[in-house]
């Protein structure tokens, strides 16, 4: 079996950035396979059965979906200690927590709506721009999130960067010596940020300081692949054994079910339900083109509904 890790994204992906990320802090060698920044995205949504967010890791004929889930498969794979948020303290899981949710919608919204117009015409063009800015649109519909307005997401923004300030006063990381899953999770909102208002951050000196240092760390080795290498891949491999399924399911194992989302982008995925445990939702879907695969989702934020 390939166990070799392909990252389907996109270059301006800010959650694929926090995996390229940890892909670096971990050194190690992963596949690339871009795909487009809206759906419809063929050359993913066949292994993922029209999952809307991105990235989306696969490992052989199982595919993650979820920054949350492939950072534990990357740790996993790499038994890389960094990469785990349980071995930090509670305040530093609160403000990756806080960059997550709150910083990274305020983040967005704090740029001026033309200059984040402008930019995106800079690095996308006027027709993937268009395409891009009605997908993104409907982004909420249906979901739990709600953006700050522009004057709080200020307010929020300078907030999460005083909290980092802080952090630093006496160390380089946020989680000490060296760095950790902590530095790429609360980069990534900063990283849009700045790549959206096509300028430097705009920070304290331990803060820029620190974004040069994560700029710095790299991706590991990244080699470009084909859609037809990662369908390849998937068609020749087994899905890995299951997990023992958690007591008192809300859903029976075996059921047809959907899952989606809990805060944006809730397009449901179709499969029949294989394992559920505290932290995890796996379905299965057999698909004719490449036959079993079992697709990864985490269990907190995530609907599940019978069919």
């Amino acid at each position: 079996m390939n166990n070799t890790l392909i990252l389907h994204h996109y270059d301006m992906s800010p959650y694929a950035e926090k995996i390229r990320l940890l892909c670096g802090i971990a050194n190690i060698h992963w596949q690339s396979l871009l795909t487009s920044a809206q759906p419809p995205r063929p050359n993913l949504d066949l292994l993922t059965g029209g999952y809307r967010r991105i990235p989306v890791a696969q490992i052989g004929a199982d595919i993650f979906c979820d920054s949350h889930i492939i950072s534990q498969e990357i740790e996993k794979m790499t038994h890389c200690a960094a990469l785990n948020p349980l071995s930090l303290d509670e305040p530093i899981q609160a403000l990756m927590a806080h960059a997550e949710k709150e910083g990274f919608f305020a983040a967005i919204t704090a740029i001026p709506p033309m200059r984040l117009l402008s930019t995106m015409i800079k690095l996308l063009g006027p027709v993937d721009t268009y395409r891009f800015v009605k997908d993104r649109s409907g982004l909420m519909k249906g979901g739990t999130a709600r953006p700050p307005s522009r004057k709080r997401a200020a307010l929020l923004l300078d907030t999460l960067l005083d909290s980092i300030e802080s952090q630093l006063a006496n160390q380089s990381w946020l989680g000490g010596e060296h760095a950790t899953i902590a530095d790429a999770t609360v980069f990534h909102p900063l990283w849009l940020h700045s790549l959206c208002q096509h300028r430097p951050l705009s920070a304290g000196p331990k803060v820029t300081a620190w974004y040069k240092r994560v700029s710095e760390i790299g991706h590991g080795i990244r080699t470009e692949i084909s859609a037809e290498d990662a369908f390849s891949t998937a068609r020749n491999a087994e899905p890995r054994a299951l997990p023992n399924s958690a007591q008192d399911l809300p859903v029976e194992i075996g059921k047809r079910v959907n899952i989606a989302p809990s805060d944006y982008g809730v397009l449901p995925v179709s499969g029949t339900l294989v394992a559920m445990t505290d932290e995890r939702i796996i379905v299965m879907r057999d698909t004719s083109e490449l036959g079993k695969l079992h697709v990864h989702f985490p269990r907190h934020g995530y609907s599940l509904t019978p069919q």
